[in-house]
């Protein structure tokens, strides 16, 4: 009898166990682009799994991964300013955690131009649209540099990364806002860095974004994510070969731009999920600018962290 009782409740664990293994969900992932790296490295190596889902890593931009949201196309988004703008204007969804403090963007100039000052009355490329993180954090650092973003420089605007830098190095742009490995190939070419966005400033970008419907009736499964995303990220702080395999195989690059993108972002993965303050009220304040709001928005109008306070301490993460 006792032993049909344990032959009984393992069976049971067995069953419960291939059942949470079997739970499907879709994540919203932008770009291929390195600090997005996060989710899609916690499906390769496991870490999805290991949390009891099957995840699809789905790439899908902007006002599709919105739209993809609030239908329940996908479970869940990652892009967390044009979110939040998108809250601040009624979006019914939240964040929930973040994993990247900053894009490692960097500003780069022509080898002529060597400060800020010599970019007035310039042209300063950005591989993405008018208003969006990129185009932000652009502003934000040529105001570090001491230039009025608005008066002193002209931009332009190619939607994409890899044209902005191909028109850098030209000759077409004075100066261009670029990721890795756009950075580690413009210094070989002779470009000056200007400034690192994530050196003096946090603007958190690449996180989970989860809509009220999927807060109130699954907030284990929003936990659970959480965790697989701590797990990728811890993974890449510490596993640098590993990462730097991920990404050739993930990006389709050789090693020596894979090897640029991980040194050049390393640094920018947290290892507990947190959110900066200072960094989501920039994002708040940016946003309100953008949707051309007044009225005050708190944190807590558009972050919910009690969930991945939960996480943190399963994990033994201590709270900050």
């Amino acid at each position: 009898m006792k032993e049909t009782l344990v032959a009984l409740i393992t069976i049971i664990f067995l069953f419960c166990g291939s059942a949470r293994a079997a739970d499907k969900i879709r994540v919203g992932v932008p770009q291929q682009v390195v600090h997005w790296m996060v989710f899609p490295l916690a499906q390769k190596k496991g870490f999805f799994k290991e949390e009891g889902f099957d995840a699809e890593i789905v790439r899908i931009t902007g006002p599709s991964g919105r739209s993809a949201l609030v239908s329940g196309e996908i479970d869940y988004y990652t892009t967390i300013a044009f979110m939040i703008q998108s809250q601040i204007l009624g979006l019914p969804a939240k964040l929930m955690a973040a994993y990247v403090t900053c894009p490692p963007f960097v500003l780069m100039s022509r080898p002529e131009f060597k400060s800020g000052q010599d970019l007035k009355g310039k042209t300063v490329g950005i591989g993405a649209p008018p208003g969006s993180s990129p185009d932000i954090i652009a502003r934000l650092a040529l105001r570090h540099l001491g230039l009025n973003a608005e008066k002193d420089v002209k931009f332009v605007f190619l939607n994409s990364h890899e044209r902005t830098f191909l028109a850098l190095e030209q000759g077409l742009f004075a100066a261009g806002l670029i990721p890795p490995p756009f950075d580690y190939q413009g210094k070989k070419l002779g470009l000056n860095s200007l400034v690192r966005a994530d050196e003096f400033f946090t603007y958190p970008e690449d996180g989970i974004i989860a809509s009220l419907k999927k807060i109130k009736e699954k907030p284990d499964e929003i936990k659970h994510v959480i965790r697989a995303g701590i797990k990728a990220n811890r993974y890449i702080r510490t596993e640098r070969e590993g990462t730097i395999q991920f990404l050739m195989e993930w990006q389709k690059v050789n090693r020596d731009t894979a090897t640029a993108n991980y040194d050049g972002a390393v640094r920018v993965f947290n290892d507990d999920g947190s959110v900066p303050e200072a960094g989501l009220r920039l994002i708040i304040d940016e946003a309100k600018k953008t949707a051309k709001v007044e009225r005050e928005v708190s944190l807590n109008d558009v972050a919910d962290l009690s969930i991945l306070r939960e996480a943190q301490k399963e994990l033994g993460i201590k709270g900050r």
